[in-house]
This record gives structure tokens, C-alpha cells and sequence, in this order.
């Protein structure tokens, strides 16, 4: 989750791709430039160790967009695909 958190604010698309779920992946990523991604709060972990195949991190990733600031608050399931976490989707 920290890594996918960093990817997002330095806009690092290939990365993120390769650690989105091939089920739920997109083609592509359009980040937008006037965001920027300041600091990622874990609020909470389900499962997601080294005995798990599945797991879920809840979130809270604080941005400035322009003059304004906000939060967006997620909690986002993984799974294993050939031994690496990758992100599923969002409840």
C-alpha cells in the first residue's frame, strides 16, 4: 500500500499497473497534474501476511489539489498473483 501511495505521488504508471490485479487493471492511468498526493495515513489491516492469500488496508491519503486540500478514505483489497501483493479493487 505505501509503495502504490508513492507511485501515485511521483506519477509512476508502470509501476502501479504492475501491481494492479490483471482481472481489474486498466489500460492506462491519467493522473492529473494540478494533484498532489502529501501523506498516507493506515488506519487499519486484515490479514495480508506472509500466511494469507488475500488482505485489506483501509486509508486515509491526504492531497492538495491547487489551493485546496482534502482527503480521500479507501479501504483496498490485495491479493497474491505468483507470490506478489497486488492491488484488487476498493470496497
Amino acid at each position: 500500500m505505501r509503495s502504490r501511495f508513492s507511485a501515485f505521488a511521483v506519477q509512476d504508471g508502470p509501476y502501479l499497473l504492475r501491481t494492479w490485479h490483471p482481472d481489474t487493471r486498466p489500460a492506462s492511468i491519467d493522473f492529473d497534474p494540478g494533484m498532489r498526493w502529501t501523506r498516507l495515513e493506515i488506519l487499519d489491516t486484515a490479514d495480508g501476511s506472509a500466511f494469507h492469500a488475500t488482505g485489506t488496508v483501509t486509508f486515509r491519503a491526504h492531497y492538495t489539489h491547487g489551493p485546496e486540500t482534502g482527503s480521500m478514505h479507501e479501504q483496498s483489497r490485495f491479493s497474491r498473483v505468483d507470490g506478489a501483493w497486488v492491488y484488487v479493487d476498493a470496497v
